[in-house]
């Protein structure tokens, strides 16, 4: 089983954390698989769900249990150029990660191989 962070959460939301490079990291180091929201702007990598909002490195987008969720078409194209775990989803059913997993919009059909994101509000 894979326990997959939503932007560093680990028991619901934090606005203010959200996407924060610290955050992602203390997610990280408890053993998490972390979903982060990255754009990618003027030749950098940021995090944020609908601005850039903080500065990464392609470093920091390769580490292991990153899952780099692109918020904008720069971003798909350069998470693809480095390499990294990435996906693109809007509000479709069900997309498929670098990585082959399946990942499903939240109340879609799920099978044993599909990543859902539970989003605590």
């Amino acid at each position: 089983m894979i326990y997959l962070s939503h932007r560093g959460n680990l028991r619901g939301r934090n606005k203010k954390k959200e996407n924060h490079p610290d955050y992602i990291n203390m997610a990280l180091n408890k053993k998490f698989s972390v979903e982060v929201d990255v754009l990618f702007k003027k030749s950098n990598f940021y995090l944020g769900h609908d601005r850039p909002q903080y500065k990464v490195s392609d470093k920091f987008l390769l580490k292991k249990n990153n899952w780099g969720h692109a918020k904008n078409i720069s971003a798909l194209s350069e998470l693809k150029k480095i390499k990294s775990h990435y996906f693109w989803h809007q509000e479709d059913q069900y997309t498929v990660t670098s990585k082959g997993f399946i990942w499903a919009y939240p109340g879609e059909k799920l099978t044993n191989d599909t990543i859902y994101a539970s989003l605590s509000k």
